[in-house]
């Protein structure tokens, strides 16, 4: 009985701007969650009194510290060797097809790199504008799920990164790689990253839990990552030397996150100035 499979197969390119420019779900999606968290964090800054025009400012580093930690975490985490002898690749993105350059969109974003990309932007942004670090990475913590959930459904919609085998009659079958039927690890990451966001955006508005600057972020990084880590068992190894690995490299990368969360929660900073709001 074939009841309970779903079979997926659907084209990731909506239309052809151009012969070479492809306009695809995955891009509207990524851009739509950006745009998304903008706003759940602008409503966070009108109701802390905090000027949205500083906002406004943070979001240009978001989104380069996202897209720049994405690609350079994907080329250096999972495929150094080639685009360490392909470097123009690993900046733009083309890729040379019979000795010339085509446009291809950047295939390949590591959520590591781009989790790591976006600090460090967070970090160059509040020492640039002496922004309180603990207090901005709180209020971003609690809308990053929420891109994540859409970065995830265009995975989905690319049919990609996608989970192992069911290894039975229910699981979706993603037809335009095989007839197997699969986790659909890229939903299950999407669901989770929503609960998680539900479950940020309700503590922050609790009036019975206090929790201190960083305390939020700390949350995050816990609940994320050992939501990645745990979903990685269920997920296709995403380039062939994982496959000798115990853990793949999704679940090593989220380790020291989940650390990190731990110490931010039990953190307690000696200067209370580096911990008032913004």
């Amino acid at each position: 009985m074939n009841d309970h499979l779903i079979y997926w197969n659907v084209d990731p390119v909506i239309f052809q701007l151009t012969e070479t420019f492809p306009i695809k779900y995955y891009g509207l999606l990524f851009v739509a969650g950006i745009i998304t968290g903008f706003y759940i964090v602008r409503n966070i800054y009108k109701k802390e009194n905090i000027p949205v025009e500083k906002l406004d400012s943070l979001l240009s580093y978001i989104i380069i510290g996202t897209l720049a930690g994405a690609r350079l975490g994907h080329c250096l985490f999972y495929q150094p060797d080639y685009f360490l002898s392909h470097p123009l690749e690993m900046f733009l993105p083309i890729q040379n097809v019979d000795g010339s350059y085509r446009f291809i969109g950047y295939q390949g974003l590591a959520s590591h790199g781009g989790a790591i990309g976006v600090l460090t932007a967070i970090i160059i942004y509040c020492r640039k504008h002496k922004a309180n670090l603990l207090w901005v990475l709180d209020k971003v913590a609690i809308a990053i799920p929420v891109a994540g959930a859409f970065i995830r459904l265009g995975n989905f919609m690319n049919s990609e990164i996608y989970g192992k085998p069911t290894n039975g009659n229910w699981g979706v079958v993603f037809v335009q790689d095989d007839m197997i039927p699969r986790h659909p690890t890229q939903l299950y990451e999407a669901f989770s990253y929503l609960f998680i966001f539900i479950v940020l955006y309700a503590v922050y508005h609790s009036r019975k839990i206090t929790v201190r600057n960083g305390q939020l972020f700390g949350l995050f990084l816990i609940l994320l990552f050992s939501a990645r880590f745990i979903i990685e068992f269920f997920k296709e190894n995403q380039v062939g030397f994982e496959d000798q690995m115990t853990l793949n490299m999704g679940q090593i990368l989220s380790i020291p996150f989940i650390i990190a969360g731990v110490l931010f929660m039990v953190w307690r900073p000696k200067n209370r100035n580096f911990t008032s709001a913004a």
